[in-house]
Order: C-alpha cells, then sequence, then structure tokens
C-alpha cells in the first residue's frame, strides 16, 4: 500500500535512507507501531531529505515552544506536516 502511494520509495537505499529515518523518527519519541503508521499515512515523508527537511521542521516546531512529546504527536496525528508541507511557503507563513 506504502509503495502504491509512493513507487520512488523503491528507488531509496534501505541503509542509507529508509533506516536512518525509521531511527530518527524512534529518536523523537514515537514508538515503532506509530512510526509504520506515520510512514503508511504520509510515505513521502521517507524520501524527503533529512538535514535538508525534516530536521528544520522538527527545531522549527520546537523554536514555537512546543515539547518533544508534543512534536512527537504532531507527527503522528498529521504526519504531512513532514513530508508535504514547504517549511518556507507553507508552515511559516501560517503561524
Amino acid at each position: 500500500k506504502t509503495i502504491v502511494k509512493s513507487p520512488s520509495l523503491m528507488g531509496c537505499s534501505l541503509e542509507e535512507n529508509l533506516k536512518p529515518k525509521v531511527q530518527w523518527l524512534k529518536g523523537l519519541g514515537i514508538d515503532g507501531s506509530q512510526v509504520a503508521m506515520t510512514i503508511m499515512k504520509c510515505p513521502q515523508l521517507m524520501g524527503c531529505n533529512l538535514e535538508e527537511n525534516l530536521k528544520p521542521k522538527i527545531q522549527w516546531l520546537k523554536g514555537l515552544g512546543m515539547e518533544d512529546w508534543q512534536v512527537a504527536k504532531a507527527i503522528t496525528k498529521f504526519p504531512p506536516l513532514l513530508g508535504s508541507y514547504s517549511l518556507e511557503e507553507n508552515l511559516k507563513p501560517r503561524v
């Protein structure tokens, strides 16, 4: 189902791309089953650059005063926050 939504994942390296992102999500306080659900809801997030896209969004959320548990909850409730929306074009202008 995830591959159907985002076939480009087939071209991603398991060791260099997918595993580091799963570990990073777990490091944010998201447990394994929630990581799986998050990826299923928004598989495009696995194609995002960790350093240039995902980490800056988390830092921005924390800069708004969100605590780690709140960031983790926001990601699991609405994964496109990380995977689909541009920080500069979509998120920052709306805050």
